[in-house]
């Protein structure tokens, strides 16, 4: 349940050796009931749990422990390191024996977890990147197919068009090249993500024209309404603007592109308790419950939809908002569709406080 050998190796030390000697305390003073036997038992058992939890050095150290302080505590006669008789001197050497075997054992076992966990996380490797792969061969062939006929069409036929027909292609070709630039952004973007390299530039960032920009890059693709109010009062904040204007802008393209045409998408921008908040409110059907937990999943796409997509949209959306140390959440809105909410914390100032820093 805990990843308890994530914890540095000196603490694993020092707990493992604390219960061994709290136990040999409780057992110390409860043998004229139990019998030293039973102590061997007791001792076991606990050099099997700190198996179970930490490294292998601790454990060893541990079972070497228990076994001295067994015979030095408990086993007659008291106080020496001197065994009595064969049987004792037998038990003994079993304890030693069987404390040690299990250690092995239970390493053994966590190495056969382990490696079984990593090919399994190979696997699963493996099939999200052929889902990557076939989702792209249709979302980068689409828009390159779209530009290749159009200049075809241009260039075989240039002086027979009409101008509108002209104007017509020319259109297509831009809006392909905007799609084929956004496959490839998020791509790069995820590639950043997955090697750690990204590193948030933060600097004094106007949300209110940051939003503006995005939807103005975005409204001529889309059908539909994006309703933005600016907040006059709201301060400015401290943010990487280029990692948030992506971030705006996937939950924006998200929103129109899984959303009946012709409805609206609304986005709030707000300041609460020392954080930056954003939310999107789409009016379409919402998500499923079941689906909700994994929309932000690397290359994620909901059933059945007739949108393609590679699905790295949101899950980019998350690995920004977390290098901000932020969150963002998804949940239906009472009154229909989907509402995403970030909540980013974040150094604020007014227009009058920097111009006098």
């Amino acid at each position: 349940m805990f990843n308890t050998r994530k914890i540095p190796l000196s603490r694993q030390f020092l707990i493992s050796l604390t219960l061994v000697i709290s136990i040999t305390l409780g057992c110390y003073y409860a043998e004229d009931f139990i019998g030293y036997r039973i102590v061997a038992l007791i001792l076991l058992m606990v050099v099997s749990l700190i198996a179970m939890m930490f490294e292998i050095w601790p454990v060893i150290v541990s079972a070497v422990l228990s076994a001295f302080i067994w015979n030095f505590f408990f086993i007659p006669p008291l106080f020496t390191f001197h065994i009595g008789n064969t049987e004792d001197n037998l038990m003994f050497l079993l304890y030693f024996v069987i404390s040690l075997v299990n250690v092995v054992l239970t390493f053994k076992i966590r190495d056969a977890e382990k490696k079984a966990r990593d090919k399994e996380e190979k696997e699963n490797t493996i099939r999200l990147y052929n889902t990557l792969l076939n989702s792209l061969s249709h979302e980068l062939r689409t828009p390159i197919s779209a530009i290749i006929a159009a200049v075809d069409m241009i260039k075989e036929n240039g002086e027979k068009l009409s101008s509108t027909h002209q104007s017509e292609l020319l259109s297509e070709i831009d809006k392909a090249s905007i799609r084929l630039n956004r496959q490839v952004e998020n791509l790069l973007n995820m590639s950043r993500l997955e090697s750690g390299i990204l590193k948030p530039k933060i600097d004094w960032c106007d949300l209110n024209e940051l939003v503006h920009s995005v939807i103005l890059k975005l409204t001529p693709t889309v059908q539909h309404q994006i309703e933005f109010i600016p907040d006059e009062a709201l301060p400015f904040f401290k943010l990487d603007k280029g990692l948030i204007e992506q971030v705006i802008y996937n939950l924006l393209h998200n929103a129109v592109h899984h959303t009946p045409e012709n409805t609206k998408v609304k986005i709030e921008v707000m300041h609460l308790d020392n954080h930056c908040c954003i939310k999107v409110h789409d009016f379409g059907k919402g998500f499923p419950e079941k689906e909700i937990a994994l929309v932000f999943d690397k290359f994620y796409r909901m059933p059945h939809t007739k949108i393609g997509g590679s699905g790295l949209g949101l899950s980019i959306v998350k690995g920004f908002v977390e290098a901000h140390q932020g969150k963002v959440t998804l949940n239906n809105h009472p009154e229909g569709g989907a509402v995403f909410t970030i909540e980013i914390p974040a150094d604020t100032s007014f227009i009058n406080n920097l111009k006098n820093e």
